[in-house]
Formats: C-alpha cells, sequence, structure tokens
C-alpha cells in the first residue's frame, strides 16, 4: 500500500525567516549583503574572465570554502555548522507544526490499520549540516541538501575543504523522486530503478510541497503535475513576497498560500493539517474498495 503521506518542505524563508547562514555572518563579523553581492557576481565574473558557466544555486559554496582559506572564517567545520543549527530563526509555529502534523492521524483507528503516516522531508539548496543540527531533525525522515568534505588545515583541524554534494533547485525535482520510489528506505531501488507505481513507496498525490517562492517552481511543478498539493510562504508585511507567491498562485504553480506563521489556528496550519485529512480519507476509500472487490463472493462457471 501506498500509504505514506509526505510533506516536503523547502528550508530558507520557508521554515526561518532568512537565510541558514545568517548565525555564521554574526559570528564572523562578515557583512551578509556583501558576501551575497560577491557570490550574485561571480556567474558573469567567470564567463567574461574564463568563458566558464557555473551553477548559479550552488556557486556560493565555493565562496564559502575561499572564505575559510582565506581566514575570513577560520576553522568553520562540519562539526561548526552543526552547531549553527541551534541558532536558526524559525518561524512562529515551528517546530510544533511538525509535531501536529506527525500524530494527527494517530487517533483514527482505520488510519492505523491501514498504517496510514505522514512524514517529514527537508529539500534545500543550503548546508545539510546545519538541517542537522536543528530542532526539527526528530521529525525529520530524510534530507537532501549541500554537503561538504573536510580536511585538516595547518594547524592540524579538520576544516571543509571541498563540496561534495549538491542540490540546485532543478536537481531538487530528483530529490522528490527518489522520495517517490523510496530510496534508502527499500532496498536495492536506485533512481534508475524501474518501477510501477504501485512499487512507488510515495505516492505523488501524497505529497504537499512547501516552500518560499519561484526558485521552487520546478518542485512546485512535479508535485502539482502529478497530483499533489502545493503550498507557499511569505513573510509577514513583506508585499513583494507577496507579489510572488500571488503570481504564482495565478499561474496555477500552487494551491495555496498564507503568511509564514504555521502557529495553531493560522492559514498554513489549518491548511497543512485539512491537506493531510484530505489525503488520508483518500487512501482509506481507496484501500477498502480493493478490499472489498477482494471479498467478492465466488460464482459458478456458466
Amino acid at each position: 500500500m501506498q500509504n505514506v503521506i509526505a510533506i516536503i518542505w523547502d528550508f530558507d524563508k520557508t521554515l526561518v525567516n532568512g537565510y541558514m547562514q545568517d548565525p555564521i555572518f554574526k559570528e564572523y563579523g562578515v557583512n551578509a549583503s556583501e558576501f551575497w553581492k560577491e557570490v550574485n557576481a561571480l556567474p558573469e565574473k567567470y564567463l567574461n574572465e574564463q568563458n566558464v558557466k557555473v551553477n548559479r544555486d550552488t556557486i556560493y559554496l565555493n565562496q564559502f570554502i575561499r572564505y575559510v582559506r582565506e581566514g575570513k572564517f577560520p576553522k568553520l567545520s562540519n562539526e561548526k555548522l552543526r552547531g549553527y543549527g541551534a541558532q536558526q530563526n524559525f518561524y512562529a509555529g515551528i517546530p510544533d507544526i511538525f509535531s501536529t502534523t506527525t500524530n494527527l492521524l494517530e487517533s483514527d483507528p482505520v488510519c492505523k490499520e491501514y498504517n496510514i503516516r505522514v512524514e517529514h522531508y527537508i529539500v534545500s539548496t543550503g548546508f545539510a549540516e546545519v538541517i542537522r543540527g536543528t530542532s526539527i531533525m526528530e521529525f525529520v525522515k530524510n534530507i537532501w541538501g549541500c554537503e561538504l568534505i573536510q580536511d585538516k588545515d595547518k594547524d592540524g583541524e579538520l576544516v571543509i575543504s571541498e563540496i561534495g554534494y549538491t542540490i540546485d533547485n532543478t536537481s531538487k525535482t530528483r530529490a522528490l523522486f527518489e522520495i517517490n520510489k523510496g530510496i534508502g528506505e527499500i532496498k536495492d531501488v536506485t533512481v534508475n530503478s524501474k518501477l510501477t507505481d504501485a512499487q512507488r513507496r510515495v505516492d505523488f498525490r501524497n505529497m504537499i510541497y512547501v516552500a518560499d517562492g519561484p526558485s521552487d517552481v520546478p518542485a512546485f511543478s512535479v508535485v502539482k503535475g502529478r497530483g499533489g498539493a502545493t503550498f507557499a510562504i511569505y513573510p509577514e508585511g513583506d508585499k513583494k513576497a507577496f507579489e510572488q507567491v500571488e503570481r504564482l498562485r495565478e499561474d496555477d504553480r500552487i494551491d495555496m498560500f498564507a503568511e509564514a506563521d504555521y502557529s495553531d489556528g493560522k492559514t498554513a496550519s489549518m491548511w497543512i493539517c485539512n491537506k493531510i485529512q484530505e489525503f488520508a480519507n483518500r487512501i482509506k476509500a481507496e484501500e477498502q474498495a480493493k478490499r472489498q472487490a477482494g471479498n467478492g463472493a465466488p460464482q459458478h462457471l456458466v
């Protein structure tokens, strides 16, 4: 049975107010605006100087490593990155929404019978280690994010030194298919495994994708186009962000949007919980129909 309801979250500006790197800039006294200005100029710089194309979503990783080498981020390691997870500026209602949704179906005996349950995933272009250090990890099944390799510096201490794995706004869709197929959960299943719809662990119709804006259009399109639900968040009072998500709604990229407040009784919490219940009711009806079809009384052949 495809009985898993998956809520898949972006991270920056979706769960946290700002960027996960903000505490790093604060600790090291680096001007965040100047850092991102430098990063945004790199694609044109490398194209003009070396005729080399770079990935705009992940070139910031190179800049972080460069800052480590130049002494602007001294001793920045994966361990330190994990520590910044505890300093994230989560929106109101986080992590409570994770607990609420995880346990939402627990009291439903039919959901228990069919083992219908809610799982959480995070797919981010940010640092996987920062996410691993957050309080929400106790509720998260798996994460996709950028991974960094370490090496010893001149003092023999481990610091980030190379890029190991990246997620960009397009490859987020690959993560969705990995969730769909159950990679890491079903033995011997890989991204290239050929599976029927029934063999896939998480039906796209059972996915809820939550993110903040236009950069997530590829992921929104995959989930919504295959029958899942899409939801966008914008910071309270941010007119520009509101206009962005409204355009996404007008373009039929998302089903709904709301201010970034996941507290009980707020639109975001009510919509997500209602969608989970809606999915659960559909799964129950489908499973009960299968059972009834399988229990038909045998008849004599004519």
